[in-house]
């Protein structure tokens, strides 16, 4: 090969993301940094502990000291840095619901340090969507709200927490993924807001994010004709170059959400959709899902290749979106060198604003005697590790012995025997979306009216004569539910 092909493969190679199996870096991920890949990306199966990807990513930079290392990590009910605990903090929507942007700012930080230490540089975070269709089947409990305002300030302060500790957020999914009743893993989803609502509701808070100097966007693939009716944001120059470059004035590095979902390769192929997401103006491309094998990184990389060689992307873009990674990595060395101090002792600030968020409404707490918890489990939409632990019942058996519990995924009959008298607790997640859950939470109603019921996701929808929110189904959210069920809080 020539050093002018040379040259092509390694620019195709800086825009790549792609994630791998295992708990170390393969074979193949150490040649491709040598190679000219620009960075990585950690999901669920990359993660046991804090030292194990630590130790991961510092066999990472032993190939290469400047590789962008992101991971997909919220801190709510999609983390894949503590997929196998559930997370310590209590997520988006349970920050909105205190609406606090000092705790929001705080607890970005601190999950920024713990991300600095274990090695990561970038977070596919936070998630900037304004969640105004309750019935969303993907955004939910990750947005922190319904209101541009309140969702804008929180995404400010969240990048601004995540920043200061070395660690590049990354606002998504652009330019908006709230309004929306299909999961883009699956389908392009649509966005039927006029320029004017977008401008309003959908777009402020991006513009907080760029005002905040959040330095990555993640595009979401989603149709919106207001801006271009006929192609999905992550492929729309007039989405991504028009809009966000152009009009909005984003400096930063655009990276696609999955480039494997649905919403896209349906239509126009992995490596169809990786190119013309490049020839739109994003920047990076984050390769997840079941798609993390040298194979598909290979595909991908050729076909920028070959588009640059048939004249289909200029190379010039090429360059462009190269030069805006490296940029992203330089930022990262800098930040983690200028970073503020660990976080301060005392008690952990996750659990902190779990307690905060937690909302009662009724009389009747606390529990009496230990209870039989009932906790209804929905579909998860694919965001959501299936191995992430959630719920109640645990950490309610460890402040009152004897608490017994049960989970369902359907609909069942008896289900409330086993409480024989004892409290029950109906533990929900966005109840209103499943009409099963609610046939069976009524029934259970109907013969305990004095049943609590706690809801963990979206709490669009009250019942019961004791109602417990969490605004999220952490670990956090959990501990915070149980103790205000056992009259232990703090």
């Amino acid at each position: 090969m020539s050093e002018a092909g040379r040259d092509l493969v390694r620019l195709a190679g800086a825009v790549l993301q792609p994630g791998f199996e295992g708990t170390s870096p393969p074979p193949w991920v150490r040649r491709w940094l040598g190679e000219g890949l620009g960075g990585v990306a950690l999901f669920g199966r990359n993660v046991e502990n804090p030292a194990q990807v630590a130790a991961l990513t510092a066999a990472l930079r032993a190939e290469r000291p400047d590789v962008i290392v992101a991971i997909d990590e919220e801190a709510g009910d999609v983390t894949r840095f503590e997929t196998r605990q559930g997370s310590s903090r209590p997520g988006n929507l349970a920050l909105g619901a205190v609406d606090d942007v000092a705790l929001t700012e705080a607890v970005a930080r601190d999950l920024g340090h713990d991300l600095a230490q274990a090695g990561i540089t970038l977070d596919y975070a936070p998630d900037a969507d304004v969640n105004v269709n309750p019935d969303n089947p993907v955004i939910g409990v990750r947005a922190f709200g319904a209101d541009p305002d309140l969702v804008a300030r929180h995404t400010a302060a969240w990048i601004t927490g995540l920043q200061s500790a070395g660690v590049a957020a990354c606002a998504k999914h652009f330019p908006g993924h709230g309004d929306t009743s299909v999961d883009s893993h699956i389908d392009v989803p649509r966005i039927g807001s006029s320029r004017a609502e977008l401008d309003v509701r959908e777009l402020p808070p991006f513009r907080a994010a760029i005002a905040a100097g959040v330095q990555a966007i993640m595009t979401g693939h989603l149709l919106v004709p207001a801006v271009d009716p006929y192609r999905p944001a992550t492929l729309s120059r007039a989405v991504v170059t028009d809009l966000l470059r152009d009009e909005l004035g984003f400096p930063g590095a655009v990276i696609t959400d999955g480039i494997e979902m649905r919403a896209l390769t349906r239509r126009y192929g992995l490596e169809g959709a990786a190119v013309q997401s490049l020839a739109a103006g994003v920047d990076a491309i984050c390769v997840g899902g079941d798609h993390a094998d040298e194979g598909t990184a290979s595909r991908l990389r050729a076909a920028i290749v070959e588009a640059v060689t048939s004249g289909a992307l200029p190379e010039e873009r090429l360059a462009e979106a190269a030069k805006r990674v490296e940029q992203l990595a330089a930022w990262t060395a800098q930040a983690r060198a200028a970073a503020m101090p660990d976080r301060p002792g005392g008690a952990p600030v996750g659990l902190a604003a779990a307690r905060r968020a937690v909302r009662v409404i009724g009389t009747g707490l606390p529990l009496a005697a230990p209870p039989h918890v009932v906790e209804f489990e929905p579909p998860l939409n694919m965001a959501i590790g299936p191995e992430t632990p959630w719920g109640v019942a645990v950490p309610l058996l460890a402040l009152l012995p004897g608490t017994t519990a049960t989970r369902l995924s359907a609909e069942a009959d008896g289900f409330i025997l086993a409480a024989d008298g004892r409290p029950l607790v109906l533990v929900v997640r966005d109840l209103h979306r499943y009409d099963w859950m609610a046939r069976a939470v009524a029934s259970a109603l109907a013969a305990r009216p004095d049943a609590v019921v706690v809801e963990m996701g979206v709490a669009e929808k009250v019942v019961g004569a004791v109602h417990v929110a969490t605004f999220g189904a952490t670990r956090a959210c959990g501990q915070a539910a149980a103790e205000v069920l056992a009259g232990r809080t703090a």
